[in-house]
């Protein structure tokens, strides 16, 4: 199988160890084992229980437990439409390896993951480039995704997107539905953000829950501060879930019990969590928007959701250029548009630590007024 560079992972694994104002990063801010249990309202005599966990495999799919907190997370999921995985990036791979092959059409809605593209290309299907537009707000033009739709076996995106910030509301993902089910489509929706809207409850319907080809992937580490956990999962029918399982078993057995474990803890109180989360990324949101607003050399569209938004920038230097020097002669890092196949824009991610976030931008505005 060949498969195209991950330009995010490959600019991330070279820079981010080496910064000291990491605004590329896209979790919202990790918190530890300490904060976990204060959050859930346990101390550290609930460390004890870890003592007596035997440390085989486990739940190969992942125990009653934890997929009962997943399932919590839906409207219409029950334990048989769940099986957890590595990491969310475990869960899209797993799909698109059991969904895509040669002579299969993929529709993805980009910029995106790199992985709802490259994965599928490398399996020899047919990808279908809908390319977000920011005078549309970031939106699918759903004209324009009905005709790349004639034929198509997935359609793939992320809600909220990454990177825009966009969201896409009940509204639109009823459609998306609708023109998939005119296709006979899947509809794969990676909601690794989901929880984290800036305005109501926070929470977008998920495309498992309205559409009866609809697949859901997320997991612990954007919305929920946990990425060391390494846990994600698929919500979808079981038609796929069986197809998932089969490729599962050559790549995952089971997820760590110690990531089963705090993953159950965590999202048996996702309420608190979220809500933290949501503190965190509504705050900065607003840091952020000010800064824009008074940056000429800078715009945007501003997110209505996740943890990342896109910069457009005026300078005569390509993204990566702009990005090298900026964190060479300040330690911030941002990533740069190319790595998304986005030259001319700037991916920043906001929901690190509050002060993180100002310092870093306060020195961005000095390394714009040195450029004159």
């Amino acid at each position: 199988m060949d498969i195209r560079e991950f330009g995010v992972e490959i600019w991330m694994n070279a820079h981010e160890t080496s910064t000291r104002y990491n605004l590329a990063e896209t979790c919202v801010d990790s918190i530890t084992i300490a904060e976990l249990l204060a959050l859930t309202g346990q101390n550290d005599t609930a460390l004890t229980d870890l003592l007596s966990i035997r440390m085989g495999y486990g739940d190969i799919e992942g125990s009653d437990r934890l997929k009962d907190a997943i399932c919590a997370l839906y409207q219409r999921q029950s334990r048989q439409n769940v099986i957890v995985t590595h990491g969310t990036i475990g869960a899209n791979h797993l799909v698109h390896a059991a969904l895509a092959g040669p002579g299969d059409a993929v529709v993805a809605v980009v910029p995106t993951y790199q992985q709802h593209y490259s994965i599928p290309e490398s399996c020899g299907a047919e990808v279908r480039p809908l390319w977000l537009r920011s005078e549309d707000g970031f939106l699918p033009d759903m004209d324009a995704l009905a005709r790349l739709a004639r034929g198509a076996k997935l359609i793939a995106l992320t809600n909220p997107n990454n990177p825009t910030g966009a969201l896409i509301g009940r509204e639109g993902l009823e459609a998306i539905a609708a023109i998939a089910r005119d296709n006979g489509a899947w509809v794969l929706c990676d909601e690794v953000y989901r929880g984290t809207d800036q305005e109501g409850t926070g929470t977008t319907p998920s495309m498992a829950d309205l559409y009866e080809k609809g697949i859901s992937t997320c997991g612990m580490s954007k919305a929920f501060s946990l990425a060391g956990l390494r846990l994600g999962w698929v919500a979808a029918p079981e038609e796929i879930i069986r197809k998932v399982s089969v490729h599962r078993d050559y790549t995952t057995i089971s997820v760590g019990r110690l990531d089963d474990h705090f993953a159950a803890l965590a999202l048996e109180h996702a309420d608190r969590i979220l809500d933290r989360s949501r503190r965190i990324t509504r705050t900065n949101l607003a840091i952020l928007s000010d800064w824009v607003a008074a940056e000429p050399r800078i715009d945007w569209v501003r997110p209505r959701s996740g943890t990342t938004a896109l910069l457009r920038f005026d300078l005569p230097m390509t993204s990566a250029e702009l990005c090298l020097k900026l964190q060479a002669e300040t330690g911030v890092m941002l990533l740069p548009g190319s790595a998304l196949d986005m030259e001319g824009w700037l991916r920043i991610g906001y929901a690190c630590d509050t002060e993180t976030l100002k310092t870093g931008l306060s020195l961005f505005s000095g390394f714009l007024a040195r450029l004159g």
